[in-house]
């Protein structure tokens, strides 16, 4: 007769709503963090007059490759966060998780600011190595308890490295600056 007992039925169905809702939580946090990053960041770049004065090595693929590049690198920063925010087995490491993101999403918008705003190559040069070094914080951290949280970021940072290798070529062909 305890199978047919209405109360832990309600029970039993309410448990994969609770589930449901805990998973929406990071998936949407997550979701607008990254978008709005990619938005300021969007928003800031400038591929106006300066920029197109600026001598960049043979190298230099054409400007339609960052807008995709970047919104394959966001969508995985996206499913890392979420990853790693679901793994974490403590409440204190999913904080972790959201301030170290948090501090990555700064530091990725401060380079375009720098480099495109202000117009600092060799200022967002230093900053693109800070935004490297914070990468790998969030792999090191993330993979402690998210193997897929921690390969998913593995592109971003090959993709930084790439960005920091043509930013260094900016500079040296076009410094000083300033």
């Amino acid at each position: 007769m305890a199978r047919h007992d209405p109360l832990r039925m309600s029970r039993r169905r309410r448990k994969p709503v609770i589930m449901n809702r805990m998973m929406i939580l990071p998936v949407t946090v997550a979701t607008v963090a990254a978008l709005c990053v990619a938005a300021l960041g969007a928003t800031i770049t400038d591929l106006g007059p300066w920029y197109q004065g600026l001598e960049k090595p043979s190298w230099n693929p054409p400007d339609v490759v960052f807008p995709v590049g970047w919104t394959i690198i966001y969508a995985l920063i996206t499913v890392a966060g979420i990853n790693a925010w679901r793994a974490a087995r403590t409440s204190i490491e999913a904080e972790w998780v959201i301030s170290l993101f948090a501090l990555n999403g700064f530091l990725n918008i401060l380079w375009s600011l720098i480099f495109f705003r202000m117009q600092r190559p060799d200022w967002a040069f230093a900053e693109v190595i800070v935004l490297w070094l914070s990468i790998l914080v969030l792999i090191a951290y993330c993979g402690r308890f998210s193997r897929s949280a921690a390969l998913c970021l593995v592109p971003y940072l090959a993709w930084v490295t790439f960005a920091g290798a043509l930013n260094w070529a900016v500079v040296d062909l076009n410094g000083p600056f300033g």
